[in-house]
Order: structure tokens, then C-alpha cells, then sequence
């Protein structure tokens, strides 16, 4: 009888920790569950790329249209190149900002921030390096025909950090056939924006100036 009681304690001991193991089981598996569901929630506190498609496009008809106010400001370099700053506006609240760049004759840059309370979203960038076009014949006068070379960059942010950053390379020839830049595609590609977001700060702190600022931005 003895041994009888005993051995049925050994089962009801054995039994009681199996439960306990399969309830610290069930516990870490739900823990890990919660963790992933709260980690897909922070994710999506974030704008994805189809929501900074959809804000840029609805500002970039706005400036199409030319319903947003603006103001401007220029600026001198020190080495002699220049640059135009100018914001647009809609309520008073700033949606776009453009600056246009250029090194002398040979290299222009215009740069467009699309913004959400002084926020950037989506960066446009196009530089343009012009050139004479060594592999076309010369005109009738004698001057070289020109190629202008451009690079076009999209980068959209979250958080202010890049979440994907696209580039198309094309030349614009002053003679014979030209690509249609719709037409080529983007690759994606790996971007830096510090020295992008360095420029955007600066032209922010100087936003109420008017007229020239003699400085580089």
C-alpha cells in the first residue's frame, strides 16, 4: 500500500511539472508575440513610400498650378558662386523648398525639399555639368557642338533618416537625338544626405532674410 501511495505521488509530482513547463512555455511564446506586434506598430509610425508619393504629388501640383505663396533670398559664396533659395507656402506653412546652385557656367545644381512642418519627406536633386562634345562634329561656324550631363537623385525619409534613394543618369545633346529622362529608369542606390540636410538646416536658420546673404549655404 505503501509503495502504491508513494508512486502515485511520483505522478502527481511528475505531472504538476510538465503543466508548469508547458505554462512557461505558452508565457515565453506570447511574450515573443506581443514583442513582435509592438515592434510592426513602432515600424508603422513612420510614412511609407506611397505616403510620401501621394504628399509629394499633391504639393508638386500646387507648385504647378502656382497656388502656394513664396518668398526668396539669394546668396554669394565667397569663391564668386551664387545661389537663389525659395519657399513656398500654403496657410503659412512651409511645403517646399528649392535651392538653385551653380558654379559658374559649367555646373548648375537645384535641389527641392518637400517638407511637413519644416519635417523633409522627399528630396529632389538634379545636377547638371555641361561640356563640349568632343565625340560630335563641329558646327558650320566652327564652335563645338555641348552636352549637357545630368544626374537626377529621389530620396524619401521617414524619421529624417533615407528609406530608399533612386538615381537616373542621362546627356542632353545640343545635336542629334536626346533620351526621353521619363523614360530611362531608376536604380536604387546607397545615399549619404548629411551634407544635404547640413544645407536645408542652414537655409531654414536664414528663411526671414531678404535680398542677398553674403555667405555660402
Amino acid at each position: 500500500m505503501k509503495n502504491t501511495i508513494l508512486i502515485l505521488s511520483l505522478i502527481s509530482i511528475i505531472s504538476c511539472k510538465k503543466q508548469e513547463v508547458k505554462d512557461a512555455q505558452n508565457t515565453s511564446n506570447d511574450s515573443l508575440t506581443t514583442q513582435k506586434v509592438s515592434g510592426d506598430v513602432k515600424d508603422t509610425t513612420g510614412k511609407t513610400i506611397d505616403d510620401i508619393k501621394k504628399e509629394y504629388s499633391e504639393t508638386s501640383a500646387l507648385l504647378a498650378s502656382k497656388k502656394l505663396d513664396s518668398t526668396h533670398f539669394n546668396y554669394v559664396c565667397e569663391d564668386g558662386m551664387s545661389g537663389d533659395v525659395i519657399f513656398y507656402y500654403q496657410d503659412k506653412n512651409l511645403k517646399a523648398v528649392k535651392n538653385i546652385y551653380s558654379e559658374y557656367s559649367h555646373f548648375s545644381s537645384v535641389t527641392e525639399y518637400y517638407v511637413d512642418k519644416e519635417n523633409v519627406y522627399f528630396i529632389l536633386k538634379q545636377d547638371t555639368s555641361w561640356n563640349f562634345d568632343i565625340n560630335a562634329p563641329k558646327k558650320a561656324d566652327g564652335n563645338a557642338e555641348t552636352k549637357d550631363d545630368i544626374t537626377e537623385s529621389r530620396i524619401y525619409l521617414a524619421n529624417s533618416k533615407p528609406i530608399q534613394c533612386l538615381e537616373k543618369k542621362y546627356s542632353i545633346r545640343s545635336a542629334g537625338n536626346n533620351p526621353d529622362p521619363n523614360k530611362i529608369e531608376n536604380k536604387e542606390v546607397k545615399c549619404d544626405i548629411s551634407k544635404l540636410m547640413t544645407t536645408y538646416e542652414s537655409i531654414i536658420k536664414n528663411k526671414d532674410k531678404k535680398g542677398k546673404v553674403n555667405q555660402c549655404l
